[in-house]
């Protein structure tokens, strides 16, 4: 990876993402885009950053032509609630970006990344130890546009040899970005809420286990699977990966080690609901390690300890 192309800059993903490749490969070789451009983001003010729309292929081009881009890490989409709410705009955005990308990937034989997730899954895959290979019949559009999304990267790579990889992540945790409307943010929303209210109502329901990941662990896996030798990859679109398999109270117990007095309640969302209850409890990441190395480093508690101590630090209490 010489020139890296970011769709989707300013996402969960993206504005760590971003942040890292920079450090890594030179702040002068990572492109971010997206499509809107606030003042006060470390995005926007610390490299290279252009106005995006990804349903806009001539655009993408032509950022592709003139940075002369040799890798697109494509994360443009809406996450699984809204694209519940907004279905038609979930499918014209999330897949009408992504064959733009694929198009450009296969013109410019780019090396090409792009998240699939959990929600690929559906409520007839097995619920433990799900499998990286098994059926995939999901029940939102989120998880429709996330499995045809995998089955492109597949051909893809098999018809034009685009080098395409991907993971599906599982819910995602982060102190530096908001998230933006997943099934999975009570496990962010609970911190900021443990610290400013002592109290939390959590949307999803007790006893919900789902996967988990914190946001190092998720760069790093995007890092460490885009500089793997292609010729190791056998599973490359998507591997499954994760950290920690978790339900609401588990994040509540973690928090009270540190804040006793912090108290946990229940406002369950039934669409948030019913859409946790159709994706697995915990997933087997074995093909993830034994492919590329794969190795989270937060468990549950280590996870919870620095949240807290990050979130303190941005002043939040």
């Amino acid at each position: 990876m010489k020139k890296i192309l970011i769709t989707g800059a300013l996402g969960q993903i993206g504005s760590e993402l971003t942040h890292a490749l920079r450090e890594k490969y030179g702040v002068e070789n990572v492109i971010a885009t997206d499509i809107r451009k606030p003042e006060d983001s470390r995005v926007v003010s610390e490299g290279v950053f252009e106005i995006l729309d990804v349903t806009d292929a001539e655009k993408m081009k032509e950022l592709i032509t003139h940075y002369q881009v040799d890798t697109l890490i494509h994360l443009a989409a809406l996450l699984s609630a809204v694209a519940e709410a907004k279905p038609k705009l979930a499918w014209d955005l999330n897949m009408g970006g992504l064959i733009n990308a694929l198009e450009l990937a296969r013109e410019y034989q780019l090396k090409f990344f792009t998240p699939s997730s959990i929600g690929a899954f559906g409520p007839n895959t097995p619920k433990d130890q799900t499998p990286q290979v098994t059926i995939q019949r999901p029940t939102t559009m989120y998880g429709v546009t996330k499995v045809s999304g995998e089955l492109l990267g597949d051909y893809y790579y098999q018809k034009f040899g685009v080098d395409t990889r991907s993971v599906r992540f599982p819910g995602l945790i982060s102190y530096e970005t908001l998230p933006g409307g997943g099934t999975t943010d009570y496990a962010v929303d609970i911190y900021y809420e443990a610290l400013r209210k002592q109290t939390y109502a959590s949307f999803i329901a007790q006893g919900t286990y789902m996967d988990m990941m914190y946001m190092p662990d998720a760069i790093d896996a995007i890092i460490k699977l885009m500089e793997a030798p292609s010729d190791q990859l056998i599973h490359r679109n998507a591997y499954n990966v994760s950290a920690m398999s978790i339900a609401p109270e588990d994040v509540a117990q973690a928090i009270q080690k540190h804040m006793p007095d912090f108290k946990l309640s229940y406002e369950v969302d039934p669409t948030r609901q019913k859409i946790a209850e159709s994706w697995p409890n915990a997933i087997d990441t074995t093909v993830a390690k034994t492919e590329w190395g794969f190795s989270p480093q937060y468990d549950l508690d280590k996870m919870t300890e620095d949240m807290l101590t990050q979130l303190k630090n941005k002043g939040i209490n």
